[in-house]
């Protein structure tokens, strides 16, 4: 699938000296969902301001459907919808009234017939009339997703765009994006609720220390680093777990004795689980039930994360 955002090179140092971004390459693909994840201070809204041509990179290029954001940054700037994760909003103007502005921004025709869908796929269409200043702040979240698709954008940031909206509007956004995903636009996602992006991305990206230190298929991501556990309920509970067990290192007790947990690796070419039930009957430990559990993205991340960070350190004098 051809890629519709190219970044070559890309590095930012401020005036302070500080880099927050460190020899970026990526590519993202036309009509894909991309999360990109990381920590506090990762470089994640450094990366997108400077895709979105507000910030100026120190080296590198960044294209846009073949636009490069510096040379041509009015065509590259008019395929990209922001919705930032601060409330930005005029606080005296009507919400029907700044959603068509933003469209006029980019010399866009007036076009009230999207600006109604927008609204009404947001569930803002009652509140069309309404001051900005009167919404509360999960519709005013929704009120920067409207503003940034109101000029039909191709591709579409969305920089934790469910901070402060609660479970039911959170529902009704994510099915906006699937449905704007659907009709070919490419959403780059960054959320601090990494089951959302478990649930909507299909590609993954792992920021740190402004560096992308991983960029993966989802699925692929999660087979490859994911592990499962075999998680034993006992009938009868255990003081300690038997030194002549298989895979005794790879075994937790729990729940005072009654719980047997066994993380195993899924890739290797024997799992161990067999051994370990056929030493469980040996010793005469029986079950009362067992289940299996996989990693989730969110333990995937944190490892990553805390690998990288625990090897920058060992790297420093």
């Amino acid at each position: 699938m051809p890629s519709i955002i190219s970044i070559q090179n890309l590095s930012k140092t401020y005036a302070s000296g500080f880099t927050a971004l460190k020899t970026i390459n990526l590519d993202i693909e036309r009509g894909e969902i991309f999360a990109l994840l990381g920590p506090n201070g990762a470089g994640k809204t450094t990366l997108i301001g400077i895709i979105c041509g507000i910030l100026n990179a120190s080296t590198g290029t960044v294209t846009v459907g073949g636009h490069d954001i510096g040379t041509d940054y009015r065509a590259a700037r008019s395929m990209i919808g922001l919705v930032p994760q601060e409330l930005t909003t005029d606080a005296f103007e009507s919400v029907w009234d700044t959603v068509s502005f933003t469209r006029g921004l980019f010399g866009k025709a007036k076009n009230p017939a999207h600006i109604e869908k927008i609204l009404k796929d947001l569930s803002l269409w009652d509140k069309k009339d309404n001051k900005i200043r009167t919404l509360s702040g999960g519709m005013k979240r929704r009120v920067l997703i409207a503003k940034a698709l109101s000029h039909e954008p191709k591709v579409l940031f969305l920089d934790e765009p469910t901070a402060g909206v609660d479970v039911e509007l959170r529902k009704d956004m994510w099915q906006v994006v699937r449905d704007l995903r659907a009709s070919g636009v490419t959403i780059i996602l960054t959320t601090h609720y990494i089951e959302e992006a478990e649930d909507m991305a299909d590609r993954i990206g792992v920021i740190s220390k402004g560096e992308i230190i991983l960029v993966e298929q989802k699925a692929e991501l999660m087979r490859k680093l994911g592990k499962k556990q075999l998680v034993l309920h006992l009938q009868q509970p255990l003081a300690e777990i038997p030194p002549d067990i298989f895979g005794r290192a790879n075994l937790t007790l729990g729940d005072g004795g009654k719980e047997l947990t066994f993380t195993y690796d899924t890739q290797g070419e024997r799992t161990g689980v067999t051994r370990l039930l056929t030493d469980l009957n040996r010793l005469d430990i029986r079950l009362r039930d067992l289940e299996t559990k996989q990693s989730s993205l969110e333990e995937i991340f944190i490892g990553l994360v805390s690998d990288n960070e625990r090897a920058a350190a060992g790297a420093q004098p």
